[in-house]
């Protein structure tokens, strides 16, 4: 039945659904997981590295987390390319913004902004939806830290905790047992790596198959985006009793 209806993304089935929106949102649950979690002193991101090769130079390439400005990041799930292109979308938007009103661009009018877009794929003949989700974590001066979760149909909204990806509903589950309101940043990681470690198709969890960031407020009051080294990752992993140093130095 479905084959009359998801040759194009404008046509609705007799259910009242768009195959295409459904067929992109399949293609993220194939993607490495991310994990966001907002908490009462900043954001933090974990995502799940697909490409662990020693010949890639990890100094010079992130897989999952991305800057937008300097007060948002985000970590994505889904096709790569279709990533690059949003981003920078969302990064013009920001700049654009700062430049005619001499401030940040607040972070809900970014996200409303890009999935305007990402809307209007999913609208138009000739068009297909991208296949990618994000999850952005951002500070601006109206709501403190937040955290929003977009996906191909340009539908988003604030969460406390979210997962995309590879077994985002099991991950999902467990956040909503374990997450709780006054947790702190170093917490978040915690809980973040232990939902990582019961999610994840491997077998093991190591540094070199994560990518972990955090949205903060410098001690100068200024928002901070730092991802961390995989030597600060083991750290975190041997700390939270996920893996044993033995483990993580072979």
């Amino acid at each position: 039945m479905s084959r009359r209806y998801d040759s194009r993304t404008t046509i609705f089935s007799p259910e009242g659904r768009l195959y295409q929106v459904e067929y992109a949102m399949e293609a993220i649950g194939n993607a490495g997981s991310a994990i966001g979690i907002l908490s009462k002193d900043g954001v933090v991101l974990v995502g799940e590295k697909k490409v662990t090769s020693k010949l890639l130079q990890t100094s010079t390439s992130t897989e999952k987390m991305y800057k937008i400005d300097d007060h948002v990041a985000c970590a994505v799930a889904g096709i790569m390319s279709d990533a690059n292109i949003l981003i920078n979308t969302a990064r013009v938007q920001a700049q654009r913004y700062t430049y005619a009103y001499q401030e940040p661009m607040p972070v809900e009018q970014l996200v409303q902004s890009l999935c305007d877009t990402k809307q209007g794929y999913t609208q138009f003949g000739g068009l297909r939806p991208f296949g990618v989700s994000f999850l952005f974590a951002g500070w601006d001066k109206n709501y403190g830290f937040q955290l929003y979760m977009s996906d191909p149909s340009g539908n988003y909204g604030g969460w406390k905790a979210a997962a995309i990806g590879a077994n985002n509903q099991a991950a999902q589950s467990m956040l909503k047992q374990d997450y709780k309101d006054d947790i702190t940043r170093e917490e978040a990681i915690q809980l973040a790596l232990k939902v990582l470690s019961k999610t994840m198709d491997s077998t093991s969890l190591t540094s070199d198959k994560l990518e972990l960031a955090e949205v903060f407020l410098s001690p100068s009051g200024n928002v901070k985006y730092q991802v961390c080294s995989p030597e600060s990752v083991s750290k975190l992993l041997v700390k939270s009793g996920l893996t044993q140093p033995a483990a993580e130095a072979s």
